[in-house]
This record gives C-alpha cells, sequence and structure tokens, in this order.
C-alpha cells in the first residue's frame, strides 16, 4: 500500500482540504502554528470536525470542565482562531465556532501530521503496512474520532 493514501485515509488524520488555502491567511496561519499547543489544538480539530457547539458540548468532548474551556476558549478568541456567536436557536446561549484562520491552522498541522506519517510508513516493510491501517481505524474507532471521509460538522456519525 502506498504510505500517503495510507496517511490520508487514517481516520485519526483529520480530513485535509483541497489544498484552496487563502493567501492572506497564510502568515496569520504560520506564526500562530509555531506557538500553538497540544492543548490549544484539540479544541480547534473538535471544533473542526463536529461543528459549532455550546462551551459545556465542548467541554464534555475534551474531558475537562467548563472552566477550563472557557479559558482554552479565550486563549483562542484573542488570536482569531475560534469566535463566539449568539445561538440562532435560543440567543440565550453562546456557541463557539472556528474562525477562517482556525480552519487554516487545522488544515495545516493536519496536511504536516499526514506528511510525517506517510514518512514513517514509507519506511516500514509493505507486508506490515495493511495491518497498520486495520490498527489506524480500530484505534479511531476506541478513541471516537470521526471517519475520514464524513465533511466537517456532520454529527450523524455519532
Amino acid at each position: 500500500m502506498n504510505p500517503t493514501a495510507i496517511a490520508a485515509s487514517s481516520p485519526l488524520l483529520y480530513p485535509s482540504t483541497n489544498g484552496a488555502a487563502l493567501s492572506d491567511l497564510r502568515g496569520i496561519r504560520a506564526a500562530v502554528e509555531d506557538t500553538i499547543t497540544l492543548a490549544g489544538v484539540r479544541p480547534l480539530v473538535v471544533l473542526d470536525s463536529r461543528g459549532p457547539m455550546k462551551l459545556i458540548g465542548l467541554a464534555e468532548l475534551l474531558a475537562v470542565n467548563p472552566s477550563a474551556a472557557t479559558r482554552m476558549v479565550a486563549r483562542l478568541v484573542a488570536v482569531d482562531m475560534v469566535d463566539r456567536q449568539p445561538n440562532p436557536g435560543t440567543r440565550r446561549e453562546v456557541v463557539i465556532g472556528l474562525t477562517p484562520v482556525g480552519r487554516q491552522v487545522v488544515r495545516g498541522i493536519t496536511e504536516r501530521r499526514r506528511a510525517e506519517i506517510a514518512d514513517i510508513v514509507a519506511r516500514m516493510p509493505e507486508s506490515t503496512r495493511c495491518g497498520l491501517v486495520e490498527a489506524l481505524i480500530a484505534c479511531a474507532e476506541a478513541g471516537g474520532e470521526p471517519p475520514a471521509d464524513v465533511p466537517p460538522g456532520d454529527t450523524a456519525w455519532f
């Protein structure tokens, strides 16, 4: 199996875009990606894969308490990766969603992650690559990750 195809098809690796990035966001994305922490990436990936949601839902999916999620979101709002909008259904609640900058950061991180994994897989004997795909799929399913072919924001998978 082709290492790049394995890396791209793994449900553990969130789907990449078709490469059509907004050129004015590239500089912002590059500057922010160098300083973002794993704790900052997790909420971005959740929001990218599941779409806008209430803070309590984000906290539950990240397995953190609401005050920790509030601090995460505040840091991401400060660097224009997420925004807070009134819930159109109730207008009493706030919904957290990705900004274009946040979406580009997730795509950039995902693309680099896939390239690194493809490099590792390329060094594996071809006879073990099929087993790797099965193991990655099982790991993603056990971790509750969405399949790689589910569009961002589509919650039908869970």
